[in-house]
């Protein structure tokens, strides 16, 4: 099936969400990547809040954060998310949920060295989530891991990656008079072939 953007809405969902960023990249002032993630605590109680989408992969959608913050609690102990990628300038989102995995060793620590020197020592300085006395605590931190692992620092034990391999996943394109273009890609589990169907706006 094809949209009215012209975008092929064929087998592979990822190809498309890929080709739609593509796209972002050219047209969105700040952060194309930048994507809404979704999570429950232990009781229920739903979180959403902006991370960077760093990879889509084959098949799953991949970012980094760190495993001591409130997300990866959440993340690890009921090991499914949502996400949404929005871009104003083109009027589209991608929608997405499944199951979610930690994303470690060689990939995590490539993706780690790949990030400014300021962002690794951060990394290492910031105790995500927790209380913070003041800011000049933070860069005191952040003077003193500089001391420690100097300018090369290795990825932090509690840093990595998550990877959402998803169950659902829907595109939405901007319509005249709300009558948008919907398309969703169901599955039942995370190996099952995609069933994909349009739906109403």
């Amino acid at each position: 099936m094809t949209d009215r953007t012209g975008l092929f809405a064929g087998d592979d969902p990822f190809a498309l969400a890929r080709a739609w960023l593509s796209e972002a990249e050219k047209s969105e002032p700040n952060d194309p990547n930048a994507m809404a993630l979704a999570t429950v605590d232990p009781t229920g109680l739903p979180n959403v809040r902006m991370v960077l989408l760093k990879e889509i992969e084959a098949g799953a959608f991949v970012f980094y954060t760190n495993y001591e913050s409130r997300k990866a609690e959440e993340l690890d102990s009921v090991g499914k998310a949502a996400i949404v990628l929005h871009w104003k300038s083109l009027r589209r989102q991608v929608r997405a949920r499944g199951i979610v995995e930690r994303v470690e060793g060689p990939q995590a620590d490539a993706y780690f060295a790949s990030r400014s020197l300021q962002s690794r020592l951060g990394a290492w300085a910031s105790k995500q989530s927790r209380p913070l006395e003041s800011r000049t605590a933070l860069l005191a931190e952040v003077a003193r891991v500089t001391a420690t692992h100097g300018m090369n620092p290795p990825r932090p034990p509690f840093w990595g990656g998550y990877r959402i391999t998803p169950v659902e996943i829907e595109f939405w394109a901007d319509g005249p008079f709300r009558l948008h273009d919907r398309f969703r890609w169901t599955r039942p589990d995370v190996v099952s072939p995609w069933e994909a169907q349009r739906l109403n706006p």
